[in-house]
Parts: C-alpha cells; structure tokens; sequence
C-alpha cells in the first residue's frame, strides 16, 4: 500500500504556503512520512486531471464529485480502477478494514 498527498488550498485558505513550506510543515508538525505532490486544485475549473478522475469514477455519498473538505480519500486498485471514497471524518482505522476485507 502506498499513501499519496495532494495539498490544497481550496478549503479555508489552509495551505497558503510554498510547496516546500508545505512539506517543511508536514514533516515536523505530522511527521508525515509518505510523499506529497505539489499544491492541485481539487474543485472547480482548475481542478487537476488525476481528481477529475477520482471524482468522476467515486462521487460522493450525495452522489455529487465535489471534494467537500480536506481529508478526502480515495483507495486506487493495482490496475488503477478506482475502489473507494473516503469523506473526511473516515479514520485511517476504519480505511484499515475496509482494506482488510478487501484482500
């Protein structure tokens, strides 16, 4: 399993900074530890190509795509097919079940 992040700043303004900001914060506050791509945007006109598809193949569970929060995720199969939508109250521990079940 590999964990991919995708900053942005479309909720609250949270993630104003630089990139490198962004990361610089990441790793010594959360000590995130997978990698995170550059800021996208995830919502809107200028959302990127990668959550056009993620949302198109998983909307949401009002059956709209917009990403409503951070925090939102979504679990990708080996051959790309896109399994799951997280909204962003799921714990990593739930997710963890829900992978279990799936293997």
């Amino acid at each position: 399993m590999t964990v991919l992040g995708f900053p942005c700043n479309q909720f609250g303004r949270q993630e104003p900074g630089s990139n490198e900001e962004i990361l610089e914060f990441a790793r010594s506050r959360y000590d995130c530890n997978f990698q995170l791509f550059e800021k996208i945007e995830v919502n809107g006109d200028g959302a990127c190509e990668l959550y056009r598809l993620l949302k198109a193949a998983q909307p949401g569970a009002d059956g709209g795509e917009d990403i409503p929060w951070n925090f939102t995720k979504f679990l990708v199969g080996p051959d790309g097919d896109v399994l799951a939508r997280y909204e962003p109250g799921m714990t990593p521990a739930k997710i963890g079940e829900d992978l279990s079940s799936r293997l």
